[in-house]
């Protein structure tokens, strides 16, 4: 027996227990240690989008405390605004033709980059470059290249003797072409890294059996290839049609030193112009939200209709 416990008898001490720790739940545990991240998020993401569907109700100064409440004339304004639907009807066109030829350039280079052919591994670093230049430097290069007095592109196609003069493609007849020319090929090397990682996946018997079938290499493409590529299509097209109608920066860099930009002036390049030009930010944050609706309704339409293909 030890003299603290010999103390303890003699002096008739009680020993003290531990107190007792408390145990929350698991649920409550894990509720505990997510709350900073779902407090990041609200701060980061829902509060501007909140703050911004509120400034749309006011009329605004962009950098002056100045407000006033106007309920839904901002909405009213957009409805009866010719340059709101031009911008809309620009940033359509913009963004359809774009993504249509990102994906059938960028379906076509992956369907080949899967062959197996000498250098195949160097012409995929290679491709991918595009993606990953700087959009300044891609707009820059690219305004170099079709200039119509010191442009490469001009001087290829008048030697060729395509053309008589040099085209002006920085010109209101051109300048559609020449943004979508550049999207294109700044973006397509996204669709060949999806593709390209998805056509790797397919089983080489299903090409065996369709070959022992007679099938051709278009019928192979068809019957076998786009089928595997249906769900990753799905993704890239959804990706793409978001960010498209929401490019900015392409389209605006496009515009500086030309006098063509009524011709690309699509809805984000009009909504920005609104908000920091015409110091709207009551009018610009209307245009926001009817984008995002927009965004969020041909979302919801398209995965109903993917729904609705995979239930058939």
């Amino acid at each position: 027996m030890s003299a603290l416990d010999n103390h303890e008898t003699l002096t008739g001490a009680v020993p003290r227990m531990a107190p007792a720790r408390l145990r929350l739940p698991e649920a409550v545990t894990g509720i505990l240690l997510i709350l900073p991240a779902i407090a990041l998020l609200l701060a980061l993401t829902c509060y501007p989008v909140l703050y911004g569907v509120w400034i749309s109700f006011f009329n605004k100064h962009s950098f002056f405390p100045q407000q006033t409440f106007v309920g839904l004339d901002n909405y009213l304004f957009l409805l009866r605004d010719p340059q709101f639907w031009s911008a809309v009807w620009l940033g359509c066109v913009y963004s359809v033709s774009a993504i249509v030829l990102q994906i059938v350039l960028g379906v076509g280079a992956a369907v080949l980059l899967n062959e197996i052919f000498p250098g195949r591994n160097i012409l995929r670093a290679v491709v991918i470059f595009p993606y990953v230049v700087p959009t300044v430097i891609a707009v820059i290069l690219w305004k170099w290249l079709l200039n119509s007095q010191f442009g490469l592109v001009n001087y290829l196609i008048e030697q060729a003797g395509l053309v008589d003069q040099p085209i002006s493609f920085m010109g209101k007849d051109w300048i559609m072409a020449s943004l979508i020319l550049v999207s294109v090929w700044q973006f397509f090397p996204f669709v060949v890294i999806g593709v390209l990682a998805r056509l790797q996946t397919v089983p080489g018997e299903l090409y065996e059996a369709a070959h022992v079938d007679g099938a051709n290499a278009f019928q192979r493409f068809i019957h076998v290839t786009l089928p595997q590529l249906k769900s990753v299509l799905f993704v890239i097209v959804l990706l793409r049609s978001i960010w498209m109608f929401t490019k900015f920066d392409t389209p605006w860099l496009m515009i500086q030193g030309g006098g063509a930009e009524t011709y690309i002036r699509t809805l984000p390049v009009y909504t920005y112009m609104r908000t920091f030009a015409y110091y709207e930010a009551g009018l610009g944050s209307a245009m926001a939200v009817v984008m995002f609706l927009a965004l969020a309704v041909a979302t919801a339409c398209y995965f109903r209709i993917w729904q609705r293909e995979e239930n058939l």
